[in-house]
């Protein structure tokens, strides 16, 4: 096997880079992986990237947040009133957890005014983006074990088990 095609076992090498919204970036030390391609699902871009590719092959990409931790909605900023919120637990840049009727309420504290606290309910890392350097290491035939094992383990992180 001389090119990535779906069930063929890949082995890569990378550098990732992310992005935050506001301007800072934190890189993380190389790794290496293998997966089973087209079955363990990876992020679209990186997929689109690889099908094709052979050994020896590098890239540079960019994944955006909607593939990864989702975009930023500034829809969920929301100024809250204080009230009913435990004030000793608020603290500017910090997040907020309370349970409130059986609900968790989570959300980062951006500002703390007299009556009410604007508050952010997107996910912690929505607006993260990525970048990655990557090196095809490796590509070969899966054996049917690797292909099911691969089904299996992915079956069971779509339905939150893994």
């Amino acid at each position: 096997m001389d090119r990535i095609e779906p069930d063929c076992a890949v082995t890569i090498k990378y550098t990732m880079r992310s992005h935050f919204p506001h301007g800072t970036g934190e890189k993380r030390p190389e790794a290496v992986i293998e997966f089973i391609f087209g079955t363990e699902r990876q992020v679209p871009t990186l997929e689109r990237t690889l099908h094709g590719a052979r050994a020896g092959d590098r890239f540079s990409l960019h994944i955006p947040p909607s593939e990864i931790y989702g975009e930023h909605d500034p829809s969920l900023v929301r100024e809250v009133p204080k009230k009913g919120l435990v004030k000793q637990r608020l603290r500017k840049g910090r997040f907020y957890r309370q349970m409130k009727k059986g609900t968790l309420i989570s959300f980062k504290v951006l500002e703390i005014g007299p009556d009410t606290v604007v508050a952010d309910f997107n996910k912690p890392m929505a607006g993260i983006s990525v970048s990655m350097d990557v090196e095809v290491m490796a590509i070969r035939d899966a054996s049917d074990e690797e292909i099911e094992a691969a089904r299996e383990a992915q079956l069971k992180k779509s339905i939150g088990c893994g």
